[in-house]
């Protein structure tokens, strides 16, 4: 074995490294690709769930809560809420708000009409329903 790192050497490992890697990253998105179908959601969108989604992001939920891991973390993951909690304590827990309790942080009350807080909990719902590979691995968010 040589004792010496030629030029040679240095280029047939990089050369060799980026064809190793961008054999990973093709092979990757080709799984990627090929498992997306299996994860789709899409056969439950309805247009109650549209419209809890333009209710979420007109009162920007989304400054406060985060939503499968996007968004601000001032307030609960709300991607596994309905799972946690049902529909009945969501509409009643933004209804109830704010609770007054000293030392806690506060949900504004939105004033949202019964059809607005419906698609809310059917917009929560879908997003429940999406294929997370079990993220977060805590039921609690």
């Amino acid at each position: 074995m040589k004792e010496r790192f030629t030029v040679g050497m240095a280029r047939n490992i990089f050369y060799g490294g980026g064809v190793f890697f961008f054999l990973v990253f093709v092979g990757l998105s080709f799984g990627t690709v090929r498992d997306l179908p299996k994860r789709d959601n899409s056969q439950n969108l309805t247009p109650q769930v549209a419209m809890g989604k333009k209710v979420w992001e007109e009162n920007n939920c989304i400054g406060c809560h985060s939503l499968l891991g996007e968004g601000a973390y001032f307030a609960p993951e709300l991607g596994n809420v309905y799972l946690r909690r049902g529909p009945d304590f969501i509409k009643s827990w933004i209804q109830s708000q704010p609770t007054e309790v000293a030392g806690r942080r506060q949900m504004p009350q939105f004033n949202l009409s019964e059809a607005e807080l419906d698609a809310v909990v059917a917009f929560l719902k879908y997003t429940s329903g999406i294929d997370t590979a079990n993220w977060p691995p805590n039921i609690e968010g």
